[in-house]
Order: structure tokens, then C-alpha cells, then sequence
């Protein structure tokens, strides 16, 4: 059976508002963006003329889908003739679940100005509703399309579980769209994902609690979630005092490939630095933890029961590729215990199985066969501790072994945090994807080429695409082709 941890909804960018004065400073940016993206993407003269028919004055349109999902678009007075369709991250229980059509203001307005057409669905509930988003936001694209008419250029976008959404569309859909720009995405599809978080929660509950019962999976509703974790999250803590329980809790951490460098707001460790490693890792476990099991219920009642499975996995191997492995080993032998003999209590501890249905049901909403028809750009910040960045090698791999890596394209932002990009890097990879539709081959899509790119459309960011290469990611799971 093929082998693998929750969704996790996309953080803000890093240029976040602290005042008047950058407030300002930012919406005379996005002005800036928009001009320097018409001249830069609309092409010769006249190339906007048939989009320029459909619409005399700038629209914003809101609206209700069937199914109760609102939704919104905005079309500006010099419409380019491209349509963009955004899909947002997971969005917790009891949240504010407003329609979205980009992934932060300045985007939206950089590209208003250029010209193109945004447009999003709420999707008809909060949490996990891959199943209902597709539907949703195809219906979006029609109420589109019946309102504008038809478009020179559809693009699928979207962030974090969005992302996920936006591969979906690309590979189910791909006869509505041109192309594809999926960020900070689960490109591990679903079951994989789901897989990765089980392995974490069990090593912390085997290693950090032991005896203890608290379930992992199965969970009847979000108060047992939520016990559970604040169980996980206590050992958690108790295990930070002691030189062994730091040892312990780096292994757990690496078994999801947790990165080192987690938070944007504070400098990158040095290679050798696993004390700052550790302490990074852990504080973000504290998130994770919660985040797994609370968003792995309401996943369960979705799939109708455990979609996820431990059986048969060797940790021992998951280790050995993990980028985290030369920290586990440094740190453990400092504490004085080798990591065989708890990699040991891990295989000897009781193991979990799925349920069957569930496991087909979230195979089905979704995961990937990499069969794109259509190119696709997926961009991704190397420090991502809530959709660790080797979620793009599994992705890469189902497409090769589909025979569609030709159609992909994917870049690396040196960056920590979670869809942590600057407005730049997006408009970026959407300009890449442009030139892919428009002349049939891609660009450069080297780093120095996507940051030159991005300061032409963002001037006042740093921009930090980079050179890298994800190590493999632990379970990966592919539906067959």
C-alpha cells in the first residue's frame, strides 16, 4: 500500500502593516507594480482590444454560488483579457471566511492595475472542503465568463491548501485553464500529507509520553483533538528541560522535515548551529501539534473515518533522508543515548491502520497523478514549517514519472515562514507562467532571473528566489496513472 500531516492555512507576507507611514508607502508601491506590470505584460499595442469590449468601467462584483458560497470578482476598466482565479488556504472552524480573489492586497491591486480580472469563492464551508472547492470554483469561473464573456487567458492560482486546489484544477480541469501558479502549496497531495503529520504526533506520544493513550487518529470531535494535544503539547514542554528530551524532540521534527529556520522575523541558523535548530523546532511543534489533530478531525468527518496509516513504515529510513539527520545525531549524542534504540521503541510500538474509505475518499480530494496538461509554476520558501518545502519533490516526481515535467516549473524563495513571499515573487512566477502561455517556451527561470523579475515589479522588497533542491519527501503517496 502506497505510504503519509494537515493542512495549514497561508500566513501573511512578510510586508505586514505597522503603521500609517509603510501603509502608505506600500499602496504608492502597488501603484508602482501596476504600471511597470502593464507595460510589462500586456504586450504590443492593441493585444487588450477584444478584452477592452467587454468593459467600459471598472466592476466589482459580489455574489452567491448555489451552494451558498460567496464570491467576488474584480474586472478593471483596462481589462487584459486574462482572468485570474484564485483559491485561499484552509480556513479553521469558526473563522471569518470572506470570498478571496488574491493572496493579499498589494497583489490584487498591482495586478488591477495592470489589467487583469480577479476572481475567488469562500467555498461553502470552513475547513477541509477540497471536495466542495473545485466544484466551487469552476461555478465562479462560469458566473465569470457569463457576466465578461469569454477570456483570452484563464490562470489558476492560489496559496497553501489553495495551492493544493490550484494543482487540482490543473490536473482534473485542465481544459479550462491556460496555466497554473500554485504556492507554498500541498503538493504532496492529501493522503501524503496527512501520513507526514501521523508520523510526527506518534514519535512525540511514543517517545515524549509514554503509556500514555492519547488517541491520535479516529478523533469523535474537537474536544478529544483538543485534549489530545494539549496532552502532546505538556510532554512537549517537560521534554525541552533535559538534554534527552531535546534529542527526542529533534527526531520527532525531523520525521516531517521540519525545517531549522521557521520564522521570518528572526535570523537563519547557521548550518551547525542545532541548539538554535532545535529551539526553533520545537516552538513551532507547539503549533503543529494542535494544528494536526484539531484539522485532523474535521478531515475525519469529511472522509468518514482514519485516512491515515503507520503500518509497515520504517523510521529508521525516514531518518536517514531527512535533511534534519546530522542534528538527531549530534544531539543525541550529547544527551548520551543512541537514536537506534528509540527509532526501536518506534517500531515496537503498536501501529495504526487506515480505513479504507477514507483513505479512497482523500486520494480523491486530492491526490496527484502529476498529469498536467497545462505548464504549471509552483514557488515555495525553503523554511516552510507548516507545509515543509520537500512537499515540492513529491510533486516533481509524480510528474516526471507522468511524463509531464516538461510542463513544470519550480522556484525557491530563501525565506522562513509560511507563503511568505513578497508581492514580487508572486507577480514573478505569474509573469514566468505568462511567457510559458504565450510563446510556448518557458524563460529563464534561473534565480537570478526571477529576482531580477520581481524588482522590476516590486522595487521596494528584497526578493530572495535561490538555488535549491528539496531532499525527498517521506511518504510520498501518487494515485496511479
Amino acid at each position: 500500500m502506497p505510504r503519509n500531516a494537515s493542512p495549514f492555512r497561508r500566513a501573511p507576507a512578510p510586508r505586514t502593516r505597522r503603521g500609517r507611514s509603510r501603509l502608505t508607502k506600500h499602496r504608492r508601491a502597488a501603484t508602482t507594480v501596476g504600471v511597470v506590470l502593464l507595460a510589462a505584460l500586456l504586450g504590443p499595442a492593441g493585444s487588450a482590444e477584444a478584452a477592452l469590449e467587454h468593459t467600459a468601467a471598472a466592476s466589482h462584483v459580489e455574489g452567491v454560488l448555489p451552494d451558498g458560497s460567496p464570491y467576488v470578482m474584480d474586472v478593471p476598466a483596462n481589462w487584459n483579457g486574462t482572468v485570474l482565479l484564485y483559491s485561499h488556504g484552509y480556513v479553521p472552524d469558526n473563522s471569518s471566511n470572506p470570498a478571496r480573489n488574491a493572496p493579499s492586497d498589494y497583489a490584487r491591486d498591482a495586478l488591477l492595475e495592470a489589467g487583469y480580472a480577479q476572481i475567488g469563492s469562500s467555498y461553502p464551508e470552513t475547513g477541509w472542503v477540497v471536495e466542495q472547492a473545485l466544484p466551487d470554483q469552476l461555478a465562479t469561473l462560469d458566473k465569470f465568463q457569463a457576466r465578461f464573456g469569454p477570456a483570452r487567458r484563464t490562470i489558476a492560482w492560489g496559496t497553501s491548501m489553495g495551492g493544493m486546489i490550484t494543482t487540482g484544477l490543473a490536473e482534473r480541469f485542465g481544459g479550462r485553464f491556460d496555466g497554473a501558479v500554485a504556492m507554498c502549496g500541498l503538493e504532496q497531495g492529501a493522503v501524503a500529507n496527512y501520513n507526514n503529520g501521523l508520523d510526527t504526533i506518534f514519535a512525540i506520544r511514543t517517545l515524549l509520553a509514554p503509556g500514555s493513550t492519547a488517541p491520535l487518529v479516529r478523533l469523535p470531535d474537537q474536544a478529544t483533538a483538543l485534549a489530545s494535544a494539549a496532552e502532546l503539547t505538556a510532554a512537549l514542554d517537560a521534554a525541552q528541560a533535559t538534554a534527552q528530551g531535546r534529542a527526542r524532540i529533534a527526531l520527532a521534527a525531523a520525521l516531517r522535515n521540519t525545517p531549522a529556520w521557521t520564522n521570518p522575523a528572526q535570523p537563519e541558523p547557521d548550518a551547525d548551529d542545532y541548539d538554535t535548530a532545535q529551539r526553533n523546532q520545537f516552538e513551532i511543534l507547539h503549533q503543529v501539534i494542535t494544528q494536526t489533530l484539531t484539522w485532523r478531525q474535521d478531515a475525519e468527518e469529511h472522509a468518514g473515518g482514519n485516512m491515515s496509516w503507520n503500518t509497515g513504515v520504517d523510521y529508521a529510513r525516514i531518518l536517514a533522508h531527512s535533511p534534519n539527520r546530522q542534528e538527531v545525531e549530534e544531539l543525541y549524542a550529547r544527551s548520551g543515548m543512541s537514536p537506534r534504540n528509540d527509532l526501536a521503541a518506534l517500531d515496537a510500538a503498536p501501529r495504526i491502520t487506515a480505513d479504507p474509505t477514507a483513505v479512497s475518499y482523500m486520494s480523491r480530494n486530492i491526490s496527484f497523478t502529476g498529469r498536467l496538461t497545462k505548464p504549471m509554476v509552483s514557488i515555495h520558501t525553503i523554511g516552510d514549517p507548516l507545509v515543509p518545502v520537500q512537499a515540492e519533490q513529491a510533486y516533481a516526481e509524480a510528474a516526471r514519472d507522468a511524463g509531464r515535467s516538461p510542463l513544470l516549473r519550480q522556484a525557491y524563495v530563501h525565506r522562513a515562514g509560511h507563503c511568505t513571499f513578497t508581492t514580487g515573487e508572486m507577480l514573478a512566477a505569474v509573469r514566468t507562467l505568462e511567457h510559458r502561455i504565450g510563446t510556448g517556451q518557458w524563460p529563464d527561470t534561473g534565480p537570478a532571473a526571477l529576482n531580477r523579475l520581481a524588482a522590476e515589479l516590486d522595487p521596494t522588497a528584497i526578493h530572495a528566489y535561490a538555488t535549491y533542491r528539496p531532499d525527498p519527501y517521506p511518504r510520498p503517496f501518487q494515485l496511479p496513472l
